[in-house]
């Protein structure tokens, strides 16, 4: 609760990136950022300078913390998952790794024990997902709330233009003393604004019946 007496809600934003899902969040909030690459969470706490931003592993922190939240996103690593990473053209240049099984984990453990509301966001797998997501483009979206309408999601567009991935994500990162490589891999790997927005909204903003709970 603020100083003038309105409800704030608590969210925990894990695996952060730069905050391309939060930028538009709006309202009386208060954000808990998780990223383990120091390097990354020096840009979001730039980005966001209000939010406390720590630097460990996620998928341990959302065992440790849930409860102490009312709203949770999470962003596991996506490669093992990845359509792209693994599809036949790829498969002789990639390294064979076990998909990672922390994703589902995390969508099993908030289902069944989180209080509030959730999203956990990855791309588009390379096999039939085990739990059945909802779908923008080629990205899909476990929440326990509906989302009747989705923006479509391109951050899927892969691409080395720097000035063209800021404008598509409405992040201006040029003035920031980073390497351009990896100037590239957190706008490449940023979820688009208006999308985030829209999500949170219909968890908080728009009446509806909610999956789980």
């Amino acid at each position: 609760m603020d100083k003038w007496g309105a409800i704030m809600i608590k969210i925990l934003n894990a695996y952060c990136g730069i905050g391309g899902n939060r930028k538009m969040w709006g309202g009386d909030i208060m954000v808990t950022a998780i990223e383990n690459n120091p390097e990354i969470a020096k840009i979001y706490q730039e980005i966001f300078p209000n939010d406390k931003v720590i630097i460990t592993d996620a998928h341990q922190y959302i065992l440790d913390h849930y409860s102490e939240f009312d709203f949770i996103w999470s962003s596991p690593p996506c490669p093992t998952h990845s359509r792209m990473r693994n599809l036949k053209n790829n498969c002789e240049e990639a390294e064979k790794k076990f998909p990672d099984m922390k994703l589902y984990e995390e969508i099993i453990f908030l289902e069944h024990f989180f209080k509030g509301k959730f999203v956990v966001e990855n791309v588009l797998s390379y096999y039939d997902p085990l739990i059945k997501p909802q779908i923008s483009n080629n990205h899909y979206f476990w929440c326990n709330f509906i989302i009747p309408t989705m923006k479509k999601e391109v951050r899927g567009i892969r691409s080395n233009n720097v000035e063209f991935k800021s404008k598509h994500n409405g992040f201006d990162i040029s003035n920031l003393d980073i390497p351009d490589k990896l100037r590239v891999k957190v706008l490449n790997n940023c979820v688009k604004p208006e999308l985030g927005k829209e999500i949170f909204d219909f968890a908080f903003k728009h009446k509806q019946v909610t999956l789980w709970q």
